[in-house]
């Protein structure tokens, strides 16, 4: 359940909720579809274009001197919604899906991240095989 638990000093309400939570409420804000092909084909599209706008404010705040770091949590998030709505579209559950990243980079990264096991000799492996 939701917890709506206090205001934040400029008086805004935090909203505290877990993956499952944030995944139903992402629902309740997306448009609906009569076609899955274009709904899948939105979800798809506007993960790219968030990270795309996500990429340039990085890039405008490291290169060019203009702090958009406001603008990099406001992408990162439009980012995760559309995540979110990728795995509603599957009826994945998101956090299911962090957990089975997380797994393949401790097989990948046993020891943590290194240059040479990132190489994987010009290769490129399945860590989903068995």
């Amino acid at each position: 359940m939701v917890q709506k638990n206090h205001l934040t000093q400029r008086g805004e309400e935090i909203i505290y909720m877990n993956l499952k939570e944030y995944q139903k409420l992402c629902k309740k804000t997306a448009k609906k579809f009569d076609k899955k092909e274009k709904e899948i084909l939105n979800w798809g599209l506007g993960i790219v274009g968030e990270t795309g706008d996500l990429a340039g404010c990085i890039k405008k705040t490291y290169f060019h001197n203009n702090n958009q770091k406001a603008g990099i949590r406001e992408n990162l998030g439009d980012t995760l919604w559309y995540a979110a709505m990728i795995c509603n579209f599957f009826g994945w559950d998101f956090e299911e899906v962090l957990e089975e990243n997380i797994k393949k980079l401790k097989k990948r990264y046993p020891q943590g991240f290194k240059e040479k096991s990132a190489r994987r000799k010009g290769t490129r492996i399945d860590w989903m095989e068995k």
